[in-house]
C-alpha cells in the first residue's frame, strides 16, 4: 500500500506539472470538435495559448523566471519549426493568419510546454542533481544536438554518436526527486529516455487532433514512427540543460542559505 501510495502521489505531481501541456491537448481537441466563426483554428489556439500563459503567471502557477525560460524554448522551438517545415518533414495544412512561413505561431508553445513541464516538475519534486557534467561539455553537446536537427538534411545523420556522446558525458550524472518526504534517484539518461518516450506519445494524440502533419497522414492518421523518441530524447535534453545551467547561475548569484528547492548540487 506505501508503494501505492508513492505512485499515486508521484502521479499527481507529474500531471500538475503538466497543466500546460494540458491545456493545449485540450485547445487542440476542442477546436477539432467546435468550429468558432470568424477565426481560423490556428489563431484560436494560439489566443488561448497566450491566455493560458498569462494566467499561469497571475495564478502563480509559473513564476516570471520560469516565464523567461518558457520564452527561451519558445523561440528556439519557432526556429526549429521554420526549418522543418521548410524542408517538408511536416506540414500544418490549415488557414491561418498568424502562419509565418507555413509555420502557425501557436506551435512554438508545444516547445514551451515541454519547458513548462520541466520548470514545474523541478520545482514540485524539489529536484537536484549531482555529478553535473563541466558546463563546457554541456554547451557543446547541446549545440551539436540542435544543429544537428537541421544539418542532417544536407550531411550524415550524427544522432546516434551524440546520444553515445551523451551518455558518456552524464554517466555519473544522478537526479535526485522526493515524494512524501523520501528521495529517490536515478540516472539523469533515463529521465531524458522516460520524458522522451511520454512526449512521443503526447506527439501521437497532438497529430491525431490534427495539430500538425507528417507526410503519410495527409489523408489517413497513423501512428507516428517510433523512431521519432530519439528525437525527443535528444530535445529533451537541450531543454533540461538549458533549465539546470540557468537554475546554476542563478544559485551562484545569490548566498546558500537563499538557495530555492530544486537545483543542481
Amino acid at each position: 500500500m506505501t508503494f501505492i501510495r508513492k505512485l499515486w502521489a508521484f502521479g499527481i505531481q507529474q500531471a500538475l506539472s503538466c497543466i500546460f501541456p494540458v491545456i493545449i491537448f485540450a485547445a487542440l481537441g476542442v477546436t477539432k470538435m467546435v468550429e468558432v466563426p470568424g477565426i481560423h483554428r490556428y489563431d484560436l489556439i494560439l489566443i488561448i495559448c497566450l491566455l493560458a500563459q498569462v494566467g499561469m503567471v497571475a495564478a502563480k502557477l509559473e513564476t516570471f523566471d520560469e516565464l523567461k525560460v518558457i520564452c527561451v524554448f519558445h523561440v528556439i522551438g519557432l526556429m526549429l519549426e521554420l526549418y522543418k517545415v521548410h524542408m517538408g518533414s511536416w506540414s500544418y495544412p490549415e488557414e491561418g493568419w498568424s502562419k509565418i512561413g507555413g509555420v502557425p505561431l501557436y506551435s512554438g508553445f508545444m516547445y514551451a510546454s515541454v519547458a513548462s513541464y520541466i520548470c514545474q516538475a523541478w520545482r514540485r519534486t524539489n529536484l537536484r542533481i549531482t555529478g553535473w557534467p563541466l558546463p563546457i561539455l554541456t554547451v557543446l553537446i547541446s549545440a551539436a544536438i540542435y544543429a544537428n536537427f537541421f544539418t542532417h538534411h544536407f550531411v550524415w545523420d550524427a544522432r546516434w554518436l551524440l546520444t553515445l556522446l551523451l551518455f558518456l558525458v552524464f554517466l555519473r550524472t544522478v537526479v535526485h526527486f522526493d515524494v512524501l518526504g523520501k528521495t529517490y534517484r536515478m540516472p539523469l539518461t533515463l529521465s531524458f529516455l522516460l520524458i522522451g518516450f511520454f512526449i512521443w506519445i503526447a506527439e501521437n494524440i497532438s497529430t491525431f487532433l490534427g495539430a500538425w502533419t507528417y507526410p503519410g497522414q495527409e489523408k489517413v492518421w497513423s501512428l507516428v514512427h517510433i523512431g521519432k523518441i530519439s528525437s525527443w530524447f535528444l530535445l529533451v535534453v537541450i531543454s533540461i540543460i538549458i533549465v539546470a545551467q540557468l537554475k546554476h547561475l542563478k544559485l551562484g548569484k545569490r548566498p546558500a542559505k537563499d538557495a530555492p528547492k530544486g537545483t543542481v548540487m
